[in-house]
Order: structure tokens, then sequence, then C-alpha cells
């Protein structure tokens, strides 16, 4: 039971969080989709460590090159979608407003996917299979 409702609750902070994306794209005074973009970001994001899960060895180390490679490529992809707003803004693409939805939806939507992990990744019974 404690899943479903981890599952439920992912599933409610992952639509807040496309709330505000698509609040920053469709609201009257902003009107331009260049926002969407940042969906690719939100894709790209988890696959890095879900191959890293799959290709390491499962020994006690705290750290191998795989994980540390994983964490690397992670860290550009959250950044390049944090930027991308900003850099969007900057040109005049879109309004400085619209940014800042976006960079909400951000947020919101990279600590659901920061949750999923720590929820669904921790525990020894759970296998990557399933996903």
């Amino acid at each position: 039971m404690a899943g479903i409702k981890a599952l439920v609750g992912l599933s409610f902070s992952g639509a807040i969080g496309l709330t505000f994306l698509l609040l920053g794209c469709a609201l009257e005074q902003y009107g331009v989709y260049w926002p969407l973009f940042v969906l690719i970001f939100y894709i790209m994001s988890p696959i890095p460590t879900f191959i890293s899960r799959r290709l390491s060895d499962d020994s006690d180390a705290a750290s191998n090159a795989c994980r540390e490679l994983a964490c690397f490529f992670t860290t550009g992809i959250v950044v390049s979608a944090f930027g991308l707003p900003i850099i969007l803004a900057r040109v005049a693409l879109i309004q400085w407003g619209a940014c800042g939805l976006v960079m909400a939806g951000n947020a919101v939507i990279f600590l659901t996917i920061l949750g999923f992990f720590l929820v669904f990744g921790g525990g020894d019974d759970f296998s990557w299979e399933q996903w």
C-alpha cells in the first residue's frame, strides 16, 4: 500500500510540474510554446541513471566510474533544462514571467524524478526489469 501512495504522490507532483510548464506556455500574455523543449530534458534525465544501474556491478563500493559518469551526464541535463528558459528569455523569445513558471515546473519535475529514484530504487526487493 505504501508503494501505491508513493506512486500517487509522485503522479500528483508530476502533474503540478507540468501544469507550471504549460502555464508558462499557454497563458494569454505569454502565448509562445518554445519552453516545451524542456520536455526533452525531462525524458533524457533518468536515462544515464537507468543505464548505470543496469551496467554497474552490485558491489558495495560507494562509487564507481559508471555511476560517476551517469551523475555527470544527469547533472549536465538538469543544468541545461534550467538554462534553456533563461537563454530563451534573454534573447526575448519568451517573457521573464514565462521563464519563472518554467523554472518552477523544472524544479517540481526534477524533484519528482529524484523522488521516484529514492522511493522505488532503494529496496533490495525491487527489480529494474519492471520499468
